[in-house]
């Protein structure tokens, strides 16, 4: 099909979605994408977690936090009646990538709404155990949804990974939430984590180059993340391909997967040549580092029960060691409907 007329019918769904709503008892997807109609996605989030008892006492509290901080924000129906045909245009012209791109995870674009795309943001870390968070979006939650990322790394020295966190409590000294992260040890690897006060208590890794052939290890690389979050089942998906699922109320293996040798591109620069053979030097070091986590999400997933099922959402950037940057482009989420 010529690339014009998908491009044409993509824009109409997309318009055919803004005009009809998406779900009945949902925000509008265009009341959600446009920042100035941000109070509108404040005030869900907070009376959504206000309704939950015990830890969602906590997250009422880290949403209200995240909601005082914003500013520079229009009273819901005032910024609805500014709308005009052009800004509607607009809107439908920027989810309307997202709308293209939910097929590929199994997602029908009708079971929910584009709840926010994200400008291009970077993380830049530089010490020792440094971890970095970013989001314009800091009062939106969510139970179910989609997430995707294209994700840039940059990193010297370090042991440092990429991705998003989602369902958090919003503690950022001693949070309890899950990641999903990719990093550019062992040939490149992602990892599922959760942490409770802080203390790793679950965790599951996988390879992607073993079923994603395009997925690189190399500096300023760029991989897409997304990640599908159904009740207690994570999909994991790297450059469309999808690597895995993660059972949240299922403890660590016993074992974990022994990494696949390193690999060079065929006519590799000088320099992609000296940095294979920094990372190769680092892997026992990370290795051991990995086996000592997945060691410690063992022993605390029984005390901790890690099952969390809504919360804050943002990206994150984790560092051992060194330098580490994460920058984070064509990022969106899309809410579920139940």
């Amino acid at each position: 099909m010529d690339k014009k007329i998908l491009r044409f019918l993509t824009i109409l769904l997309v318009l055919v979605i803004l005009a009809s709503g998406c779900g009945a008892g949902h925000p509008d997807a265009l009341s959600l994408t446009l920042t100035p109609l941000s109070a509108a996605v404040a005030g869900t989030a907070t009376a959504q977690s206000a309704n939950v008892g015990g830890a969602g006492d906590q997250l009422a509290t880290a949403v209200s936090k995240a909601t005082a901080q914003s500013a520079n924000i229009y009273a819901t129906q005032t910024a609805r009646g500014s709308l005009n045909d052009s800004s509607k245009l607009a809107t439908a012209t920027v989810i309307a990538p997202v709308v293209a791109e939910l097929p590929r995870y199994s997602i029908d674009p009708g079971e929910g709404y584009v709840a926010w795309v994200h400008k291009p943001v970077t993380i830049d870390l530089n010490g020792y155990q440094q971890t970095g968070y970013a989001n314009d979006y800091q009062q939106v939650t969510a139970k179910d949804f989609a997430m995707a990322a294209d994700i840039t790394w940059f990193t010297y020295n370090s042991l440092s990974a990429c991705g998003p966190m989602f369902r958090s409590n919003g503690d950022k000294n001693k949070p309890s939430q899950y990641m999903v992260i990719i990093t550019r040890s062992a040939n490149g690897y992602l990892a599922f984590t959760a942490t409770v006060n802080g203390e790793n208590s679950n965790m599951r890794t996988f390879y992607p180059s073993q079923q994603d052939k395009s997925f690189t290890w190399l500096n300023n690389a760029t991989n897409r993340l997304a990640i599908v979050a159904r009740g207690a089942l994570i999909d994991v998906y790297t450059n469309g391909v999808k690597i895995g699922e993660i059972d949240t109320t299922q403890p660590p293996p016993d074992n974990i997967q022994s990494p696949p040798s390193f690999t060079l591109p065929k006519n590799a620069t000088p320099q992609q040549i000296q940095e294979y053979q920094n990372l190769v030097g680092q892997d026992p070091q990370n290795f051991n580092l990995v086996q000592s986590q997945m060691s410690d999400s063992r022993k605390n997933f029984a005390k901790n029960k890690p099952i969390f099922t809504e919360g804050l959402l943002g990206f994150i950037d984790v560092s051992q060691s060194g330098e580490s940057k994460c920058t984070f482009s064509n990022g969106w989420l899309f809410i579920l409907n139940k």
